[in-house]
């Protein structure tokens, strides 16, 4: 099968002495997902680029330089990643340290494909519709969404473009939440394309079957109003002042921007597909050989850190790293010691340590 690519230029050409000036491009990948919601039909793979100017016109950093991150369950990878408030940009930050920095948004997220079945209300739940103080209405479709395993294959069509994008064998994966079995589930069967895998709160448990098990009547999506975004931080705060509500106030405003029909719904909601992690398990971890830097924050909440202990023990990684993150949450990046997150994560990608470790269990901000 014949894979059509392009890209487009979402910002001007810099100058030659602006060149560390960064720049923003979006790429879209055409991709034959294996999704049921889209399987058979054209889709594409939005990537967001973020890179200095002079390398982006030399046409990339080369091997080692580049890197993809992957976001979790609801909020798409743009948002997540490259919050446009002070230094909150995870992409950013990597990418004045002199990395070629993108982001992938999954079918059904952000600026990538959305089935066309998201867009009808009347394939939420009736508990959702409720919520949202919608007109109640029968389902119009009952196609399950997938799993990881068929996300497993979109990654790898954002990989290789990279690969022949940027002339490198191997990438680095960024994740967060639902990207570790995204990111580390595929690291584990592509280690001959990955370089190093570094993961904030990756989503684990050792009861995870290997296969999905269909539902008998799925959920299709799930939605996020901002009085729940809100709450669902809040619950985790443990120290003062480890949030900025501006830094709330920008994440929140991107997110809807990056869903104009749900922004409709209600008072205003961000969609996600329902994606099960079916085959994220003990087997999978430890078939890894990628080298792997995961980190906790200690106040999460919605990956507990016990959990992502045990993602860490079962790893057959032989450099491995695990961080406990000080007076952070399941948002570590949007927090107070985002900028511990981000230097850990730099250091990993460009020396494979951690304050000069190759492996073990680390404290970080206390």
């Amino acid at each position: 099968m014949r894979i059509l690519i392009f890209a487009c230029l979402a910002a001007s050409l810099a100058f030659a002495d602006d060149s560390a000036r960064l720049l923003s491009l979006d790429h879209y990948v055409k991709v034959k997902s294996a999704l049921p919601s889209v399987e058979g039909k054209d889709a594409e793979l939005y990537l967001r680029e973020v890179v200095q100017a002079g390398p982006a016109l030399r046409g990339g950093m080369g091997a080692g330089k580049v890197v993809l991150f992957v976001h979790g369950a609801g909020t798409p990878a743009e948002v997540a990643f490259d919050v446009p408030y002070k230094d909150y940009s995870w992409m950013g930050f990597l990418a004045r340290a002199g990395y070629d920095v993108f982001s992938v948004d999954m079918i059904g997220y952000g600026r990538s494909t959305r089935p066309a079945l998201m867009s009808d209300a009347c394939n939420l739940t009736a508990a959702q519709q409720e919520s949202l103080g919608l007109k109640r209405c029968a389902k119009t479709a009952q196609v399950n969404q997938g799993s990881v395993l068929d996300e497993w294959r979109d990654i790898d069509v954002a990989v290789d473009y990279l690969r022949t994008l940027r002339r490198v064998d191997k990438v680095n994966l960024v994740a967060w939440s639902q990207g570790g079995p995204r990111a580390g589930g595929y690291a584990s069967q592509h280690p001959e394309k990955v370089l190093r895998v570094a993961i904030l709160a990756p989503a684990y448990a050792r009861t995870l079957p290997a296969t999905p098990a269909p539902a008998a009547d799925p959920a299709l999506m799930n939605t996020q109003s901002r009085a729940e975004f809100d709450a669902n931080w809040d619950r985790q705060v443990g120290c003062v002042d480890q949030y900025e509500p501006e830094t709330s106030r920008s994440v929140w405003s991107e997110m809807l921007a990056s869903d104009p029909v749900g922004a409709t719904w209600g008072t205003g909601v961000r969609r996600a597909p329902n994606v099960a992690s079916a085959g994220w398990g003990p087997a999978v971890a430890a078939k890894m050989t990628t080298p792997m830097l995961i980190i906790t924050g200690v106040h999460d909440k919605q990956v507990p850190p016990d959990r992502v202990r045990e993602l860490y023990a079962d790893l057959g990684s032989k450099e491995k790293i695990f961080i406990d993150l000080a007076c952070s949450s399941h948002n570590a990046m949007w927090e107070r010691n985002h900028l511990l997150l981000f230097r850990a994560t730099e250091e990993w990608l460009s020396k494979g340590t951690v304050q000069g470790n190759k492996e073990g269990m680390l404290k970080l901000g206390y």
